[in-house]
């Protein structure tokens, strides 16, 4: 009978120190899953695409150069481009048959004395060029008097080589008739001001622009590239009168208007 009691409280002791232990484990939050990224992560390629890409593109800002490129409008027009990279970093790019309604041909340049406009002698000009001051040497082009080909040797260097700039860049095949290497570019923002043009953009080893296919139309260097000059002339005088813009001129306009 002793024998019998002893164990029921040896028993009875033993569950007193279990069950408080298996209520706490029963009632205890479960460890939290280790967190995990919710953010997609960057395909290598693409990564590799972007440093590739932005690579090519400070070499461009580095590459001086006289060059021409074989321009197919948006518009199916074709025209050849001139681009002067000089060696002091000012630039000019002719554009044909831009201005008043395709009959005049305008040149766009950024020298140490500010950003111009010139018209050239062509169809709807037939006085001698004359260059018009738009603002500083870095100022934008105002919209209605930007052709947008110079772009692309120009401010969309500087987004290609920021790291920071909302882009997504991929490799694509080469575009018709066109050497070295070709990236899609893609917006990543929202914003209807994106810092460049979607597209494609090629270049050969050494940052040459080799073509560019955009909004714009579709730009493919033609021949080799010539010797820089020192810094690039203005195609003429300054004058006082207003640029040129792309609108034809109304039928009250004398041919020629826009200059002093």
């Amino acid at each position: 009978m002793h024998a019998h009691r002893r164990a029921a409280r040896r028993l009875t002791g033993a569950l007193a120190l279990t069950l408080p232990a298996l209520l706490v484990a029963c009632t205890a939050d479960p460890p939290s899953p280790a967190p995990t990224s919710t953010a997609d992560p960057v395909p290598v390629e693409a990564d590799a695409a972007r440093d590739e890409l932005a690579a090519l593109a400070a070499a461009a800002q580095d590459r001086h150069l006289t060059a021409t490129y074989a321009f197919e409008a948006a518009d199916g027009a074709t025209r050849t481009v001139t681009v002067t990279s000089a060696n002091d970093g000012t630039w000019r790019v002719d554009v044909p048959g831009w201005g008043q309604g395709g009959t005049v041909d305008v040149s766009l340049a950024a020298t140490g004395d500010g950003l111009f406009q010139c018209a050239l002698p062509s169809a709807g000009w037939a006085q001698p060029a004359g260059c018009v001051r738009l603002g500083d040497a870095d100022d934008a082009v105002p919209r209605r008097l930007d052709p947008r080909v110079q772009h692309p040797f120009t401010d969309w260097l500087d987004v290609l080589t920021d790291r920071r700039a909302p882009l997504a860049v991929s490799p694509a095949a080469p575009l018709p008739g066109v050497s070295g290497e070709c990236y899609s570019v893609e917006s990543t923002s929202a914003s209807l001001n994106a810092p460049l043009d979607v597209g494609i953009y090629c270049y050969l080893p050494d940052g040459t622009p080799a073509a560019v296919r955009a909004a714009f139309g579709t730009l493919k260097l033609a021949g080799e590239p010539g010797a820089a000059p020192a810094t690039v002339p203005l195609a003429g005088p300054v004058t006082e009168g207003e640029p040129v813009s792309r609108d034809a001129p109304s039928p009250t306009d004398s041919p020629g208007a826009g200059t002093s």
